[in-house]
């Protein structure tokens, strides 16, 4: 059981809200639909859980190996800003390179059983989807395409997440495909995108030292990673927009429109990152959980996750109110 925790913690669980939130969006999306199954929807939720923890670790695995965790060490002695050095429990000694490659296959094997079985009753679709994960998520740090040192990393995350994740459990989970979900998986794609978009803009200076071009790194102005920034935070409301003026959502959708002072606060302290890094920002009730905020505080980082955690609140507002609004609508039809 502890090293099953290990290993889970490990896993950095923390971003599973990136996969778990928009998959729980595509089976209540689907709750209407004629073929809808609860079991399967399950088996597909889980099996997109699996393979998020089993690309975190394999991300570790893969920049492990090229000496990234080094040189953030290095980064941070030398007084950059850099964020939390990643796999400590491998540059500490509590796990070897071989066993972080073990869990990784454990994780993939426990995805692939839930995709299988989805696949079995779904056909060959669910597939295809599949397969385009795979191999987007593994390349994302693996060699020799390594997409997150081209500065694709941010467009692949927020495929696999968004698009690919929605379309294929919406599919697992009723058998059919619908308009609606691959429109509003654009939005959910582009805000986790957003995600890890932030992440590149706070962590420009290691990146760029260490040679990982990630989108921040390869526009290399301040200028244009902050208005890449506004295009993604803004564009999903005027994809929300689109789809209910052309009727492929409902009215109700207006809903998400509640978050957009969330996006507006979030770009706005990425402004004030890049033309006034010192300054610091507190968390306001309604922006949503900053669970453990003394301890980020201490630790001196309140600077990173305050933005960090915007940016994964506005994902989980969105798309839980999509999600109230499709609950809502299959109890009253």
């Amino acid at each position: 059981m502890n090293k099953i925790k290990f290993w889970f913690n490990n896993a950095r669980p923390t971003s599973l809200p990136q996969s778990l939130v928009p998959s729980v969006l595509a089976v209540c999306m689907a709750l209407q639909a004629d073929g809808f199954s609860w079991w399967l929807s399950t088996c597909a939720v889980l099996g997109v859980m699996a393979a998020h923890l089993a690309l975190n670790l394999f991300d570790d695995y893969f920049d492990y190996i090229k000496k990234q965790s080094g040189y953030r060490d290095e980064l941070k002695h030398e007084g950059f800003r850099a964020r939390i050095g990643k796999c400590p429990y491998l540059t500490s000694g509590q796990a070897t390179l071989k066993q972080l490659l073990a869990a990784c296959v454990i994780l993939s094997i426990i995805a692939f059983s839930f995709g299988s079985v989805v696949l079995y009753f779904r056909g060959d679709l669910v597939l295809y989807i599949v397969g385009a994960t795979i191999l987007l998520g593994f390349f994302y740090s693996a060699p020799p395409l390594r997409l997150s040192y081209h500065g694709l990393g941010e467009l692949v995350i927020g495929t696999i997440f968004g698009p690919l994740n929605m379309a294929g459990t919406y599919y697992a989970a009723c058998g059919e495909m619908s308009n609606a979900v691959v429109l509003v998986s654009v939005p959910v794609g582009l805000l986790i995108m957003n995600i890890i978009y932030v992440h590149s803009i706070l962590d420009f200076v290691p990146d760029k030292k260490i040679g990982k071009k990630t989108l921040a790194v390869l526009l290399d102005n301040p200028t244009a990673m902050l208005a890449v920034q506004g295009v993604i935070v803004f564009a999903p409301f005027a994809l929300v927009s689109y789809g209910i003026v052309t009727h492929l959502l409902p009215p109700a959708y207006w809903f998400t429109f509640l978050t957009l002072p969330l996006a507006v606060s979030l770009f706005y302290m990425m402004v004030e990152y890049v033309k006034h890094p010192e300054r610091t920002f507190t968390p306001k009730p309604w922006m949503g959980p900053f669970n453990g905020w003394e301890r980020i505080t201490r630790a001196g980082i309140e600077w990173f996750m305050i933005r960090w955690l915007s940016a994964r609140n506005l994902l989980a507002f969105f798309c839980l109110i999509i999600i109230i609004i499709n609950i809502v609508t299959s109890i009253l039809k």
